[in-house]
């Protein structure tokens, strides 16, 4: 599968971080159509499929990206970049406390954390807006048990912007052990399909 380039070398943090307050207001589908892998997730050439109420694309070993460059702390402060997850698949899960999609998801997300913690993978939310409290609240509530990257800067998302629209969120990413996208959702991750995606990476050799 090929995906078609997009330039994001004129992209600046300030254009991006104005999109971002836009995030929660947007429908999933307008967020999507514009985007080339969505589109081609839609299209039903077998190379992609839908699942959910996002599309989900799945990249083979050769078609991937090089290994994804990002830095960002916790709320706890603890520094997370590629250097952290060299060897280990992970999954990076955009999000804020008032997404209505992300407390749908976010239940299943936790489960599949308890999961898979065993096979090594991690998990880390990306929050782009909330401040400490907000966020570790929604955590605690919904039990996730992984922490989440503070990036109401837009750092972490604007390092990432080639696989994340910057209004479409809750977005979903499964980094391969190499720190390779292997698989994306936009909108919703419905659990069954993002553990078949964790399941997928975790047997690649």
């Amino acid at each position: 599968m090929t995906s078609s380039q997009h330039s994001h070398g004129r992209t600046s943090r300030r254009a991006l971080l104005a999109a971002l307050p836009a995030a929660g207001s947007l429908l999933l589908a307008a967020c999507t159509a514009k985007d080339p892998l969505a589109q081609q997730a839609n299209a039903g050439d077998n190379k992609n499929y839908i699942a959910g109420d996002g599309s989900v694309t799945e990249f083979g070993i050769a078609d991937r990206k090089p290994p994804v460059t990002f830095s960002g702390k916790t709320f706890d402060g603890v520094v997370v970049d590629a250097a952290s997850i060299a060897g280990k698949v992970t999954v990076l899960n955009f999000w804020y406390a008032a997404c209505a999609p992300c407390r749908v998801e976010a239940p299943g997300l936790g489960e599949l954390y308890k999961e898979f913690q065993p096979s090594g993978v991690l998990f880390y939310g990306v929050n782009i807006r909330d401040e400490s409290a907000t966020a570790l609240a929604f955590e605690r509530t919904f039990n996730l048990g992984y922490p989440s990257l503070n990036d109401k800067d837009g750092s972490v998302l604007l390092s990432l912007t080639a696989f994340v629209p910057p209004a479409a969120v809750p977005t979903t990413l499964v980094l391969d052990k190499k720190g390779r996208v292997s698989a994306r959702i936009l909108g919703t991750a419905e659990k069954g399909t993002l553990k078949a995606l964790i399941a997928s990476a975790l047997a690649e050799g």
